[in-house]
C-alpha cells in the first residue's frame, strides 16, 4: 500500500564539535491512483565554522547545499517499485544520485523481499580567496554505487525481523581537500602539516539485523545491530534500542539509545614520523577510532486527529538528540601545542579528542 498524501515542514538544528549546521525543508507526496505516487521534497543546510581537523588547517568553512530529489512509487501486483533522483549543489560539491529498488511480498504477506541499487556521481572542488568572495578550484570527480539486498519476516502476530545487506564502492577522489595530515618536524611546533593522500577506490560492507516486537498495551520496542566493514581496514559495530508508546490517541512518544564504535584505518595517523612516510596518509576524524553514544527523545502530537476541511489530519514532531564523541587515536591540536599558553604539550601528546553535540528537529506534517 503506498503512502498517504501529506506535506511536510521540516526544521532541524546541529551544534557540536565547532560545526554549526541549520536544514530546512519541504516535502509533497501525492497519490494519483493506489498504484502510483510522486514525491518531491526540497531541503537546504547552511553550515558554518569547521571540525577541529579542518582548524587546525586554519580553514574556517562557511557554506550552503541545496538539495532537491524527485521519487516515483509504483505497485503493481504484490511488487512496488520506486525510482528516484537526487540533485545536491554547493559552492565547492556537487552530487547527482540515482536510485532504484523494489520490493516484493510473498507467502501470504508474511515475507517481504527486497532490492536496491544507487548510483551517486560527485564533482569535488576547494574554495579559494576568502569567504565573501570564494574562487572554487575543481580538483576532481568521485563516483559511488551501492547494492542493497533485504528480507524482512513476520513470525508471530506481534514479532517482525530481518536482515538488510550492503554493499558499497566509491572510486576517484576520495580524500577531503580541506583536511590535512601532520608529522613530525624540525620547527618550533614541532610538526608540519601536509596533504592526505588516499586509495582511489574503497569498498565496504554493512550487515543489519533488526527486531521488533509489538507490547500488549500498544507499545512497540526495537533492537537493531549493525557490522560494518571496508577495504580500508575499518570495522565497526552499531546497536539500537527503540521504544514507542502511543497515548491517548494524540500523542506517541519515542525513545532511542545507540552506540556505535569503530577502530581506525590502516593508513590513518595522528601524527606521522615523517613526510612521505608512506603511500597513503590521512589524517581525517572520520577514519580515526572512535566511540559515540546517541541518547533520543521524540514527541508526535495530532493537534487534528480528526481532520480539517481537506486535511485528514496533522501532526507535529519535535525530536532532540544528545551525541557523545570520544577519540582513541584524534588529539586535540586546536587549543595545545608546546607554547606555554598552549599547555606545553609535546607533539602526540596532547589530549585525545572528544566533544558532544545536539540535534534539534521539528516537523510538521498535514496528511490529506
Amino acid at each position: 500500500m503506498l503512502p498517504d498524501d501529506r506535506a511536510d515542514i521540516f526544521w532541524s538544528s546541529y551544534r557540536g564539535g565547532g560545526m554549526d549546521i541549520t536544514g530546512e525543508s519541504v516535502l509533497v507526496r501525492k497519490k494519483f491512483s493506489e498504484k502510483f505516487s510522486v514525491e518531491a521534497n526540497y531541503f537546504i543546510d547552511k553550515v558554518s565554522g569547521a571540525s577541529v581537523d579542518v582548524l587546525s588547517n586554519a580553514s574556517v568553512i562557511k557554506d550552503q547545499r541545496n538539495q532537491k530529489s524527485l521519487s516515483l512509487d509504483y505497485i503493481h501486483d504484490k511488487t512496488q517499485y520506486n525510482l528516484s533522483y537526487t540533485d545536491s549543489t554547493e559552492r565547492d560539491y556537487i552530487s547527482n544520485t540515482t536510485h532504484f529498488s523494489l520490493s516484493q511480498d510473498m507467502f501470504g504477506d508474511l515475507t517481504t523481499v527486497s532490492l536496491g541499487f544507487t548510483d551517486s556521481r560527485d564533482k569535488i572542488g576547494e574554495n579559494n580567496g576568502g569567504t565573501n568572495t570564494p574562487k572554487v578550484a575543481w580538483l576532481g570527480h568521485a563516483e559511488s554505487r551501492s547494492y542493497q539486498g533485504g528480507i524482512s519476516q513476520i513470525i508471530t502476530k506481534n514479532l517482525i525481523a530481518g536482515t538488510t545487506v550492503e554493499v558499497i564502492t566509491d572510486q576517484g577522489l576520495l580524500s577531503n581537500p580541506y583536511r590535512s595530515i601532520r608529522y613530525r618536524d624540525a620547527v618550533p611546533l614541532g610538526y608540519s602539516l601536509g596533504s592526505q593522500i588516499y586509495p582511489n577506490t574503497h569498498t565496504s560492507t554493512a550487515v543489519e539485523t533488526r527486531t521488533k516486537y509489538y507490547l500488549p498495551y500498544r507499545a512497540a520496542v526495537s533492537l537493531s545491530y549493525r557490522f560494518f566493514s571496508d577495504t580500508w581496514g575499518i570495522r565497526a559495530n552499531t546497536i539500537e534500542l527503540d521504544y514507542v508508546q502511543p497515548w491517548a490517541n494524540k500523542f506517541i512518544f519515542e525513545g532511542r539509545i545507540r552506540h556505535y564504535s569503530q577502530n581506525s584505518a590502516t593508513f590513518y595517523s595522528d601524527l606521522f614520523p615523517f613526510a612521505k612516510s608512506q603511500n597513503f596518509v590521512a589524517r581525517d576524524q572520520n577514519l580515526a577510532a572512535l566511540t559515540n553514544n546517541t541518547i533520543d527523545v521524540k514527541v508526535t502530537y495530532a493537534f487534528l486527529p480528526e481532520g480539517w476541511k481537506i486535511f485528514k489530519r496533522g501532526t507535529v514532531t519535535a525530536d532532540i538528540s544528545r551525541i557523545q564523541f570520544k577519540y582513541k587515536d584524534f588529539r586535540d591540536i586546536k587549543d595545545f601545542s608546546v607554547t606555554p599558553a598552549g599547555g606545553g604539550f609535546q607533539p602526540g601528546t596532547e589530549p585525545q579528542y572528544a566533544f558532544n553535540a545536539t540535534v534539534y528537529q521539528v516537523y510538521l506534517s498535514m496528511f490529506f
